[in-house]
């Protein structure tokens, strides 16, 4: 079903390089260097914590973390950062291209960040969701009536 999709990774990166091309296609606002710097650090630092602690509960309980196959999933994970979110690694994917947009400081480019959540919503997500509905059955729908899909 994914099998031909573009691994959500990659798609950040080509959203990261639209953002780029944005931003030198139009003015960036003129601000103080260290605020943007530091706030542009700081929301990649959150992405880095939301992912990494994704990832390690994917590890614990032993399942695929290989969003092209959700069929290979061993176990529907519900805790820790999936506890509040059900797709904890995009929206990490999600900071990290709201920490690239405040450092380019091009406002336009906020739009790359809302491009990105549009087309993994669309193409990845739900597609992942009635998969894993098809997988897990009751418990999915259950885990969905409590965990919303960003956050």
């Amino acid at each position: 079903m994914l099998d031909k999709k573009i691994p959500p990774p990659i798609v950040m990166l080509c959203f990261a390089l639209l953002m780029w091309w944005c931003s030198r296609l139009f003015s960036p606002i003129e601000l103080d260097a260290i605020l943007t710097t530091s706030l542009a650090f700081l929301l990649t630092i959150i992405g880095i914590l939301i992912d990494v602690t994704s990832l390690y509960w994917f590890w614990k309980h032993k399942t695929t973390i290989n969003p092209l196959n959700p069929d290979a999933t061993s176990s529907l994970v519900s805790k820790g950062t999936y506890k509040f979110s059900r797709n904890p690694m995009y929206l990490g994917l999600v900071f990290f291209l709201t920490a690239w947009a405040v450092y380019l400081t091009t406002p336009l480019c906020m739009l790359g960040v809302a491009g990105f959540i549009v087309y993994i919503t669309i193409f990845q997500i739900k597609p992942e969701e009635q998969a894993l509905e098809q997988h897990f059955g009751e418990e999915y729908r259950h885990y969905k009536a409590r965990v919303r899909r960003w956050i």
